[in-house]
């Protein structure tokens, strides 16, 4: 539906395989028109480093990164953007969501500046990019509270399917136990990849004599 909801003289779609499947695509009418990049086990974060570098993307005024269980049946991008566009409800006195107060986006929207500040964020080594999520209001350009936000009146459908860890296949009864393992071993190592990535940041931080952290 993705193909559908997002058409072509608006929105460029770039599918990012990382379970092999590409041919069978090629039955939705809309995959033509689509660009297609294919690695095995990786994630959008991996994808979005190394295929939309913001000057290869720097033509597009909005960059969408979701994930791949998501259903948009109910979803309009061009009513989404305009809701974007007009600043929302948040203000300075907004303490919980849709303006503060979550993390992990499935389905994050980036502004062109947003997105060339957020890519210098992900680090190559961390597929999984956990800790990010905490750290994307520094790119928002202004008050993390105002610029960034939760467009609640256009929705989606995250189905939640444990792909990540069996190759984005369901697991079959006689391999659950392996299935699950594999997510045990990606839950794992996404905690490991948290500890990273704010060692990294504190490192940085404290190096750099110029910046002022907004948020200490």
């Amino acid at each position: 539906m993705a193909g559908v909801q997002f058409p072509g003289d608006r929105f460029t779609v770039m599918l990012f395989h990382y379970d092999g499947e590409v041919d069978g695509w090629r039955e939705l009418r809309w995959s033509h028109r689509a660009i297609h990049v294919a690695a095995m086990d990786q994630t959008k974060w991996w994808f979005g480093k190394r295929f939309l570098h913001p000057d290869m993307v720097a033509e597009y005024e909005y960059i969408f990164l979701w994930d791949e269980d998501i259903e948009v049946d109910g979803f309009d991008p061009i009513r989404y953007l305009r809701v974007t566009r007009g600043g929302g409800r948040c203000d300075g006195n907004s303490t919980g969501p849709p303006c503060t107060g979550w993390v992990e986006m499935m389905v994050p929207v980036f502004s062109r500046a947003a997105w060339r500040c957020s890519w210098h964020m992900i680090q190559n080594d961390l597929i999984y990019a956990w800790g990010l999520d905490f750290k994307l209001g520094y790119c928002a350009g202004g008050d993390r509270s105002l610029a960034v936000g939760i467009v609640d009146s256009e929705y989606v459908l995250h189905r939640g399917i444990p792909t990540l860890g069996d190759g984005g296949k369901p697991a079959r009864p006689s391999s659950s136990s392996k299935a699950a393992t594999d997510r045990l071993a990606v839950r794992q190592r996404s905690y490991t990849e948290l500890q990273i990535f704010n060692r990294r940041w504190k490192a940085a931080a404290a190096e750099d004599l110029c910046w002022t952290d907004p948020y200490p």
